[in-house]
């Protein structure tokens, strides 16, 4: 069961990532001006937001079963809509419909692993979560790439609809059996519990831990392909290197080093993991050989591969069950905004790759700091008598 729930996790990143080689392409065939284009791209991770949020409320009224099953009918459903888009003004609406649709499913099915792990093994579970997240990030933007080459984006999105679909009609049998038990409603303790989601340390922390994950991300998609092409390397080689990030990330997920997420603290593994992936773009930032540029890749991908469970691991330790849904509604909905700050501030400030590699690292950097200051304040708070 927990499995399948995987599965769902992977082929819902699968479709996200396999939509960056193909839809700039797709909106400019339709017509799209350049502002247009740029406005398709985004208007999926600004729906997606949306969708996280609510999915996350209604996860904790209804459970993760029902609110998966909408979820994948759904996104299914607006995966088929791109064959029907005839300009860009119906490109926009399907993105929309899309994004939202698709920001249903994500914190349902880490809800649904969160709740039913064990709590000496969270860390693990959600490193192995970790490395189907990693494994879309590597096979989506290839599969989508060499097979829309030959057929086009809609081919590309009616397949992963037809997948969708496959999957609802998979989580009906397989998932339905799960009990979702409903927790007493408290007087007044709605609205308490969405202001308590951020203003927990541990919370907080996780909010901007995926924050400013998808914010380096958004700013490698923008800039590493611009500092490639500037060295005199065709595209095979940003290919290459952001899959020299994804394979060590999978690596570190899936071997035994996985046990360390369980064994030291979150907010450890966070200010490390945040630390390399900072110094691995001041890196990035100074060299100009390929070689140098591996290892840049090599040292984001181990930041990333500690990062991402400890922020997981710290929003489930900082909830409890019957709002769990809510704080995952949130945690990626921060996922989706940090991938359009990171690329739109690089943009907005018109940097050159060496300038926005360096701003980058130093912000990374600085919230390493401040969690490993948040750490201090809090062994010295424990040891006031």
């Amino acid at each position: 069961m927990r499995a399948f729930v995987y599965a769902i996790v992977f082929f819902s990143f699968f479709d996200l990532f396999s939509q960056l080689p193909i839809m700039s392409p797709f909106a400019l065939s339709l017509g799209a001006s350049s502002f247009m284009t740029g406005l398709a791209v985004g208007m999926y991770s600004f729906s997606n937001t949306i969708g996280n949020v609510i999915s996350g409320f209604m996860t904790d009224r209804r459970g993760p079963f029902v609110i998966l099953l909408i979820g994948l009918f759904a996104s299914g459903i607006s995966l088929l809509l791109y064959s029907f888009a005839i300009g860009p003004v119906s490109l926009l609406g399907i993105r929309f419909v899309h994004g939202f649709m698709e920001g249903l499913i994500v914190p349902a099915a880490f809800t649904f692993l969160a709740n039913r792990a064990e709590e000496s093994k969270r860390g693990r579970s959600v490193a192995i979560s970790g490395a189907f997240v990693g494994m879309a990030a590597i096979i989506g933007p290839a599969y989508s790439g060499i097979v829309a080459s030959k057929t086009g984006a809609p081919f590309i999105m009616t397949v992963n609809g037809v997948i969708m679909f496959i999957l609802a009609i998979s989580a009906f049998f397989l998932l339905r059996s799960v009990s979702f038990v409903k927790k007493q409603k408290v007087e007044g303790t709605k609205h308490f519990r969405v202001r308590y989601l951020f203003r927990h340390p541990g919370m907080v922390r996780a909010f901007a831990g995926a924050f400013f994950l998808m914010f380096s991300q958004g700013v490698l998609a923008l800039v590493l392909p611009l500092k490639v092409e500037a060295l005199g390397f065709d595209t095979k080689a940003t290919g290459m290197l952001l899959s020299t990030f994804g394979i060590v990330a999978i690596l570190i997920f899936l071997l035994p080093i996985n046990r360390i997420f369980d064994k030291v603290r979150p907010m450890i593994t966070l200010a490390f993991g945040i630390s390399m992936m900072g110094l691995s773009m001041l890196f990035l930032s100074q060299v100009t050989e390929l070689k140098f540029l591996y290892i840049a890749m090599a040292l984001y991908g181990i930041g990333f591969a500690f990062l991402f469970p400890s922020i997981n691991s710290l929003l489930i330790d900082s909830s409890s069950p019957e709002f769990r849904g809510k704080a995952y509604g949130y945690f990626y909905a921060f996922f989706s905004i940090g991938v359009v700050a990171g690329s739109s501030l690089i943009g907005f400030l018109d940097l050159t790759f060496r300038g926005a590699f360096m701003l980058t690292g130093i912000i990374l950097l600085s919230v390493a700091l401040y969690t490993i200051l948040g750490m201090k304040r809090s062994l010295l708070l424990t040891e006031e008598p």
